[in-house]
């Protein structure tokens, strides 16, 4: 819209200027001034691109990012002991935590931490005794933590397991990590998708990357147009009190050029059946950079018979 303002104030100004005789008025052509500001457009949107997929990263390599887990460890019925000890059920690095630093006891779907006295834990910001710490899968669960020095200890639930997942803010994944690989920005692959909502939303379940089931609610697809053909993707909601879309996809690029087992795209909250996807901004899953993860499968629904040469690339470093 301002490239067209730009060039009907500009015309209006010519017309009235060979009117009244103006002779230094310059010979600009309305192609160049398009061009001018197409090409201002286009870098602004690169800029916009470039600067998420630095905030991203930086994301990752935060104190609690993906990178910081260090250990997943997945519960028994009963007690569960934790510490430095090699030989608990719960390893922790020696450096944060004494040898026997308490249980984890799963009891009836329950996990309730008994820390022993004397160890230096907080909960909630508070000295850890015993507590019930809900798994951070739950709707509308807070995400507990268990804090002892540099680590923090959380219950995560995969399918009906439950597991300790483990953060080290010295993570040996976030002290080697070589940073992430893009495609180049291509605004070819920001389009406009029609969303179609189901009523009600269905309730789907996709395989994850440890074999368990996760069930994720659809609110409906998303039907776009992408170089000159036409794909559906089914779409989930990340989070329940959100309208924003999330997808899990595959495509023809999934093997040697991207992460194999699916990416990653975020969108905005469809508007007037409408929704804009970004594929420059697609990422991967938290199991491309970290073994001790949980990622989903896409369905066969969202697996597309297309190359996506945008958005992030396969991770390289070191695993």
């Amino acid at each position: 819209m301002k490239i067209r303002r730009t060039i009907a104030h500009l015309a209006g100004f010519l017309a009235a200027a060979s009117l009244v005789g103006v002779a230094a008025v310059p010979e600009v052509g309305f192609a160049s001034l398009v061009g001018v500001g197409a090409e201002a457009g286009d870098s602004a949107y690169r800029a916009g691109v470039e600067k998420w997929r630095q905030d991203y990263e930086a994301s990752l390599k935060a104190d609690g990012g993906w990178l910081s887990i260090c250990g997943l460890f997945w519960l028994n019925d009963g007690d569960n002991r934790f510490g430095s000890d090699p030989l608990n059920s719960i390893v922790l690095p020696a450096a944060s935590a004494p040898p026997d630093a308490g249980t984890f006891e799963l009891r009836a779907g329950k996990v309730i931490v008994h820390v022993k006295p004397g160890v230096a834990a907080t909960l909630e910001g508070k000295p850890a005794e015993t507590s019930e710490m809900p798994p951070d899968s739950a709707p509308d669960s807070k995400k507990v933590q268990l804090v002892l020095g540099d680590i923090t200890l959380q219950v995560h639930a995969s399918g009906g397991r439950f597991a300790i997942r483990v953060r080290d803010k010295n993570c040996r994944l976030r002290r080697e990590f070589t940073g992430l690989r893009w495609f180049a920005v291509d605004e070819s692959y920001r389009v406009t998708a029609r969303f179609t909502p189901y009523d009600p939303p269905k309730n789907v379940e996709l395989q994850n990357l440890a074999g368990d089931t996760v069930k994720l609610t659809s609110p409906g697809y998303v039907e776009f147009s992408l170089h000159g053909a036409a794909f559906r993707l089914e779409a989930f909601l990340d989070d329940p009190h959100k309208a924003n879309l999330f997808l899990v996809f595959r495509d023809l690029t999934s093997s040697a050029e991207t992460y194999p087992a699916a990416r990653f795209l975020d969108t905005d909250a469809p508007v007037d059946g409408s929704v804009v996807l970004d594929f420059n901004k697609s990422y991967n899953p938290p199991c491309a950079y970290n073994p001790y993860t949980t990622c989903p499968v896409p369905p066969i629904a969202n697996r597309l018979r297309t190359r996506i040469e945008a958005g992030e690339k396969r991770y390289t470093g070191p695993h």
